[in-house]
């Protein structure tokens, strides 16, 4: 069942994305051209996409138990620190030069258009390269968590 009502969403994700012309490149950067020929439709779509989510959660927040699941797996970090800044930094240059985000270039991927082809590859290229060395690079930064207290020195040689 978790696997049925996970792809239901994701069905009605895409075509959210379809019907709201996200998946539209130039409608996209033309949402971000704010001191050009701006397109003020996206943010009606926004603005909706975030009362829809947050209704979900207000109705999620006051259940026991999830449906499918045994229990919530709510976010249990709220801080901002350099790696989620970074990330939205990466991730808003991309939107802004290719005019698409992750979701939207899925739902594109359907139409094996080269550009897309290639900014699915590069994307998934980043999350491969991130997996294999972004945690790494934060674990040789964050020191590791001391348990009790540290071994003496060894006075054996002299």
């Amino acid at each position: 069942m978790p696997l049925l009502a996970s792809f239901v969403c994701g069905l009605i994700f895409g075509a959210g994305l379809l019907i709201s012309g996200m998946t539209d490149p130039q409608k996209v950067l033309g949402f971000l051209d704010l001191f050009g020929a701006w397109d003020a439709t996206l943010a009606f779509v926004m603005a909706g996409a975030v009362a829809v989510a947050a209704s979900g959660f207000a109705i999620a927040r006051r259940r026991t138990a999830p449906a499918f699941s045994a229990r919530f797996l709510w976010p249990d970090r709220n801080d901002i620190d350099a790696p989620l800044v970074g990330g939205a930094i990466l991730f808003g240059i991309g939107w802004g030069l290719a005019g698409i985000c992750p979701g939207p270039a899925l739902v594109n991927l359907a139409g094996l258009s080269l550009p897309i082809v290639v900014f699915v590859a590069a994307m998934l290229a980043g999350m491969i390269g991130q997996n294999l060395f972004g945690k790494n690079l934060l674990r040789r930064r964050t020191p590791a968590p001391r348990l009790g207290n540290p071994p003496l020195p060894s006075r054996a040689d002299g």
